[in-house]
């Protein structure tokens, strides 16, 4: 902990993403006396916020929660054991110290924005200042929420700390979500409801209203569901929330795209590419390190999911970590263009693959599977690092599947066109339609099309989490003959990651370790 508060982070910003307004010239290193003088020295800064998001590869959160849901089994190679154990609920010491450093790097640099963001003379350029306030404290808010619902118990840093103030405490959860809300809610009031089609292609990426309106409703549901809450620690309700998300349906000129399959780029020529429409919020990637390690502009995670040690065309290699549960395969309907748009199965897809690792099921991961016609080498980077598909964080069709669970006690009749259009979506057709309820039975048909339309996109562990703890370990717990597929959900953990020894060594004992994660 206290090497994490006490580092001084520079603003050291290399060209991160060619697609976006994040792409800037590297800078050498300056302190904070000698920088926040101009409008393009607070921009810099907010783009150093920004290149947070693209950190981790084999333990980003994406990645993380699937393993832990019951979508995944860990996979990868013998020694890859961290996978195995997020899989399984062991012990592993300093297994999630990527993720908390990677998240407390980003709330130091938000801080440190906002706590000098008036030294700079803005000028004739002071419309920005909000601006950049509103899109640093979204960040802020995005990187809490990852932290807090990881480990539950974590310190609370709004400010750069004086040296007295390193060892800080660990806060209720209450209050890091108050601060969440906060955060969002200022956002949500000053970002411009620009409509999608007006969003300049240079600010894909970036954040926006419906961004903040989206994701303040994704942590209202898992706040007042995992803490069995009314309303979100005191800031935000339901009428509120499900007001924002009508605000965004109506006139966000976000929507689907008409076919499942065209959203991922493993449909390749017929890809509808990223940023389209329904892309809501995502990390941008770009192959722009070119074998550079020191960089962090390609999205790692995907060599992590790629087919483990070979190319199998049309795909292209990895090692093989996130093994697809079966059963979630076997979970789709007949007639469900996701399931072979989601997953790819080497039986029903022919393909000759003949490896054999641990936890390995012949299922894997299709979206964000590294294609072999857009492999890093043929734009002169490395498999390994210079991935360049985006990561969409929140899709419109989550959008409407959220709405719909809202307004299951509100306006049903918009709960029930909110499911159907993803579920007409899926099935082509509109022969598959459910009526939904305002009972446990409704609130399950949404969260079960959730899995399936949010398949191995970071959702499922969390979702499960918010409907409860007995909830969670019935569908995780996994028993099979084969014993590396035995994994056994431990509800005394509540579902929380086991804070890193590491950061519990340097906190001066104000850190102190979650439930059934004792050495």
């Amino acid at each position: 902990m206290k090497k994490l508060i006490t580092s001084i982070i520079i603003l050291t910003l290399a060209a991160s993403c060619s697609k976006s307004f994040l792409e800037r010239d590297p800078l050498n290193k300056r302190t904070t006396e000698s920088f926040y003088k101009t409008p393009k020295d607070a921009l810099e800064a907010l783009v150093a916020v920004y290149d947070v998001l693209q950190l981790g590869g084999f333990d980003n959160i994406h990645l993380i929660s699937e393993i832990a849901s019951d979508n995944c089994f860990g996979g990868g190679g013998e020694s890859d054991m961290s996978w195995k154990r997020w899989d399984r609920f062991e012990n592993d010491i300093n297994t999630n110290d990527g993720p908390w450093t990677k998240y407390y790097q980003g709330i130091y640099r938000a801080n440190v924005l906002l706590a000098n963001i008036d030294n700079v003379n803005w000028g004739a350029d002071s419309s920005n200042k909000v601006k950049y306030v509103a899109e640093a404290r979204f960040l802020r808010a995005y990187f809490y929420f990852d932290l807090v619902r990881m480990f539950g118990n974590v310190p609370l840093v709004t400010k750069p700390l004086d040296p007295t103030e390193y060892f800080q405490p660990q806060a209720k959860p209450e209050e890091v979500y108050k601060v969440i809300a906060e955060d969002l809610e200022f956002a949500i009031a000053n970002l411009a409801p620009t409509p999608y089609a007006s969003i300049a292609k240079a600010d894909y990426g970036r954040v926006t209203h419906w961004a903040a309106e989206a994701l303040l409703a994704r942590v209202y549901l898992y706040y007042t569901g995992y803490y069995a809450q009314n309303d979100l620690a005191g800031v935000t309700d339901k009428v509120k929330v499900r007001g924002y998300l009508e605000e965004l349906i109506n006139t966000s000129g976000y929507g689907m795209i008409d076919s499942f399959p065209l959203l991922w780029q493993s449909s390749l020529a017929n890809f509808a590419k990223e940023d389209n429409k329904e892309t809501v919020f995502s990390i941008k990637f770009t192959s722009a390190g070119l074998k550079d390690w020191n960089k962090n502009d390609g999205n790692r995670m995907m060599v992590m999911i790629g087919i483990r040690n070979k190319t199998v065309l049309p795909y292209y290699k990895g090692w093989g970590a996130g093994s697809v549960n079966p059963k979630l395969y076997a979970a789709y309907e007949t007639g469900d263009t996701r399931r072979t748009s989601s997953i790819i199965s080497v039986t029903d897809e022919n393909l000759t693959y003949n490896e054999s690792y641990p936890q390995y099921t012949s299922f894997f991961w299709k979206k964000y599977m590294p294609m072999n016609d857009m492999k890093p080498e043929d734009v002169g980077g490395d498999f390994q690092i210079d991935n360049y598909y985006d990561y969409v964080v929140i899709r419109y069709a989550d959008v409407l599947l959220m709405a719909a669970e809202l307004q299951l006690d509100g306006d049903l009749g918009k709960a029930q066109d909110y499911y159907n259009q993803v579920r007409d979506r899926a099935f082509r057709n509109n022969n598959h339609r459910i009526t939904v309820t305002n009972t446990d039975a409704g609130k399950q048909l949404i969260m079960n099309e959730r899995r399936l339309e949010l398949a191995l996109e970071g959702v499922r562990y969390w979702d499960l989490l918010r409907q409860g703890v007995t909830v969670a370990k019935a569908a995780i717990d996994n028993t099979s003959a084969d014993a590396q597929f035995n994994v056994s959900f431990r509800p005394e953990t509540k579902g929380l990651l086991q804070i890193p020894q590491k950061q519990i060594n340097l906190s001066n004992g104000s850190l102190h370790q979650n439930e059934g994660w004792s050495l």
